[in-house]
């Protein structure tokens, strides 16, 4: 199995967002009854698409042994929030839906994301607890965007070093949070949520100089404060190029998942 025949084997579906039909582009290698990873996009909520995220989904589909489904959702320069958020907890509802026609296995069913991706993983995640499913088996945020407050020592400290970080995030939270209220809407901003227990196992991935590491650390903290199986580990950095991340996160991502997706 290798990274070109998951790109090769990849196919566009659809499914029912917020307030239409999305593409859903599916890679698949493991073999039937498959776990399913749904990945969201970075892009700081106004950016990022299926194509850019493409080389990351079919290595991890070859990585990990799973199939992957890379869902589009609504940008915030098209609608803001809550239609991203939504379109996430249809992406993974459509996901389980589709267990039996897409031969994989609805128990082990996850949901991932990067940066802007991990908020929408995490709040999906909040939604199939409030909504009563669908059961994920696994949440897996890498460098997640959870604070619109940017207040963070991490997020504080980059921006004395790279004033634009700060600057950048403040604009894509704007864009996607125009009412000020909506900031401490959980859904927007899980870092604000008090109410934590009872979801999926959590895995956060963070580096060293990722100006968004504070924030996720500390959700990390409130999750095993409210009695989630969470780990997190802080790595010298996550991307080894623009399209995959480094062996070290690889093989934490593996060894959290193995036994949860395992048959």
């Amino acid at each position: 199995m290798t990274i070109e025949s998951a790109a090769a084997t990849a196919a566009t579906l659809r499914y029912r967002g917020y307030t239409g039909e999305l593409a859903i582009r599916i890679y698949r290698l493991a073999a039937a009854p498959s776990p399913v990873v749904v990945l969201l996009h970075g892009g700081g909520f106004v950016g990022g698409s299926l194509d850019a995220i493409a080389p990351l989904a079919a290595t991890m589909a070859a990585r990990l042994d799973v199939a992957v489904a890379t869902p589009a959702y609504t940008l915030a320069t098209e609608r803001p929030f809550p239609a991203a958020v939504e379109d996430a907890y249809a992406a993974i509802s459509w996901a389980a839906a589709s267990a039996r026609r897409e031969r994989w296995d609805p128990r082990r069913l996850v949901v991932a994301g990067v940066e802007a991706g991990g908020n929408l993983a995490a709040v999906a995640a909040m939604m199939a607890r409030d909504r009563g499913g669908p059961t994920l088996a696994a949440q897996v945020l890498v460098a997640p965007m959870l604070d619109p407050t940017l207040t963070s020592r991490s997020m504080q400290y980059v921006a004395t070093k790279r004033s634009r970080s700060q600057r950048e995030c403040g604009a894509c939270y704007r864009a996607y949070l125009p009412n000020a209220a909506e900031r401490l809407h959980p859904y927007a901003a899980p870092s604000s949520c008090s109410r934590l227990a009872g979801l999926a196992p959590t895995l956060i991935l963070t580096a060293e100089g990722d100006p968004l590491r504070d924030e996720a650390e500390a959700y990390a903290a409130k999750l095993i404060s409210a009695g989630v199986t969470t780990e997190v580990s802080r790595l010298p950095c996550i991307e080894a190029g623009a399209d995959t991340w480094t062996e070290d996160a690889w093989k934490t991502i593996g060894a959290f998942l193995g036994p949860r997706v395992s048959a």
